[in-house]
């Protein structure tokens, strides 16, 4: 039976997934409305991810002698306040203030949410409970999203982030109701969490996190010209690809739950991470047959998800007494993981290669994921 508290801190990630990702399909429509050209309203996407990284450490830091259940609920008012905002501000300087500070919350969120959703598992699940609470982003990438999107297009994109304000106003109500109090761990001072900076595992770690994450969205980034120009879809058939990938995303996130606790975390995200490089590589070659096209964007949805709880894991397990920060820190790689794959991917298409081009570059990625986890498995076994 799944726990109300565990889905009280789905409830956030659902609302983080839908105001971080429903941006990318209802750019257009900012465009419009605010009469610049679409490069520009893209701005607003990097500087939420600014704000994401900027935040993650900042908020945790700033929060780590409080009450987690209490610092949950300050983040949650943070986002529904920033986002309300953000609905309502008049021009192009202050949206793009209003999105930073609605980025500040996110990895601090996820940062105090794992480190809660672990303690409050069943022992021998605690990869499982995080990605129960992953769960609910990846729900916004198969409905919220598609839903914000729709709202965005045909009334107003505004409507869209008021209504992801009005689900973090439910949330902070859900974790106020159903999240237990649960005991800060962080005895030691902000000096005594920030040791674990100067660990080998912390920077490899990051490493591992922010290069081979980069093979999700050297693919994701540019799914859609992948589709219309290689698999020779119409346009119209491109909401249908989204809709299989967040699908595969769902499941993906619960099968590496599961596999993070059957064979351990550093092992699980190894695994992940080769697989992900496996399908961008037959992805690359089967794109142009349709029924390919269509299988591979569920399969490799699933595949894309499922390094996020062994990662997760992975930090809690080694940042001893700096758990929360050393969560938030990956959300914040995470985050460096999709300006990476966006930047990187796209170096291909600039100098004329086709729309499959990125792929290689993110299998490139995913490999070296795969490298640096096995690295850290070596020298953990040896130095540990």
């Amino acid at each position: 039976m799944l726990k109300k508290s565990l889905l009280s801190l789905a409830f956030g990630s659902f609302a983080i997934g839908m105001t971080e990702f429903t941006m990318m399909g209802i750019l257009p429509d900012i465009a419009k409305d605010l009469q610049i050209d679409i490069p520009t309203a893209g701005h607003l996407i990097a500087i939420y991810a600014l704000g994401v990284v900027v935040g993650a450490p900042v908020l945790v830091m700033a929060s780590a002698k409080y009450p987690s259940k209490k610092v949950l609920i300050v983040l949650m008012l943070l986002f529904t306040l920033f986002n309300g905002l953000f609905a309502f501000a008049p021009e192009q300087n202050s949206l793009l203030l209003f999105r930073f500070l609605s980025g500040l919350p996110h990895g601090a969120f996820f940062g105090v949410g794992s480190v809660v959703a672990a303690k409050i598992a069943e022992r021998g699940k605690e990869a499982q409970a995080i990605s129960i609470m992953f769960t609910g982003m990846t729900i916004a990438n198969l409905a919220g999203v598609p839903l914000g999107t729709f709202v965005g297009h045909h009334y107003s994109w505004r409507i869209s982030y008021a209504v992801i304000a009005l689900f973090g106003l439910a949330t902070m109500i859900a974790v106020k109701i159903w999240l237990p109090n649960i005991q800060n761990d962080a005895k030691g001072s902000l000096t005594d969490q920030l040791q674990f900076f100067k660990t080998w595992k912390a920077w490899l770690l990051v490493a591992i996190i922010s290069i081979g994450t980069g093979g999700l969205f050297s693919w994701l980034s540019y799914i859609a010209p992948l589709m219309t120009n290689i698999a020779h879809l119409e346009p119209a058939k491109v909401p249908l690809i989204m809709i299989l990938v967040g699908l595969g995303m769902f499941f993906g996130n619960l099968i590496g739950g599961k596999l993070s606790d059957t064979i351990g975390a550093n092992k699980a995200t190894i695994v992940c991470f080769s697989l992900m490089a496996t399908c961008l590589l037959i992805v690359y070659f089967t794109t142009h047959i349709t029924f390919m096209a269509y299988l591979m964007s569920f399969v490799t949805g699933i595949v894309s998800f499922m390094a996020g709880s062994p990662l997760q894991m992975m930090l809690i397990g080694t940042a001893k007494g700096s758990e929360t920060l050393a969560a938030a820190a990956g959300q914040a790689s995470f985050n460096i993981g999709n300006t990476f794959g966006a930047y990187f991917g796209g170096l291909p298409l600039v100098y004329g290669f086709a729309y499959n081009s990125p792929l290689l570059v993110g299998m490139g990625m995913a490999l070296s994921g795969v490298l640096l986890a096995s690295t850290f498995l070596i020298l953990n076994r040896k130095y540990s």
